[in-house]
């Protein structure tokens, strides 16, 4: 696939995600997806899978929020099988608390799917808004 290619497959997995569309979202990763927080937080650690990602991350995490996360895309930068984001967010918990974070997602793109993720963000914020 093409660098263009890759980057039109994260594109629509994060309009899939703003849009609330979880199985568009989903699709557009691979069943053995491999998706590693960086840092030390709850949600730190690597999921492996669709299964483990919905069960470790995805769930617990959009639990606690009112409506998802909206991104906003402010650079993505392509090069062979990799795909770089930066991006914003913004959000609020059920309890009425913002959790806007910033982010960079280094994709990696597997027979037109995304095989693997690594999310870089604000971990402090992460732990003063869901706890340690």
């Amino acid at each position: 696939m093409s660098m263009a290619d890759n980057k039109r497959i994260v594109q629509a997995f994060y309009d899939a995600a703003n849009r609330g569309d979880t199985e568009g979202f989903l699709g557009q990763l691979a069943d053995d997806v491999r998706w590693t927080n960086i840092g030390s937080t709850k949600y730190s650690g690597t999921c492996v899978g669709k299964s483990d990602l919905t069960a470790r991350l995805l769930g617990p995490l959009f639990g606690q929020l009112k409506a998802g996360i909206a991104a906003t895309v402010h650079n993505m930068i392509a090069e062979a099988d990799y795909v770089a984001v930066q991006l914003s967010g913004q959000s609020e918990t059920k309890d009425g608390r913002p959790y806007n974070n910033t982010y960079c997602h280094v994709f990696r793109i597997r027979d037109g799917k995304i095989s693997e993720v690594t999310e870089y963000l604000d971990t402090e914020l992460v732990t003063a808004v869901f706890g340690a």
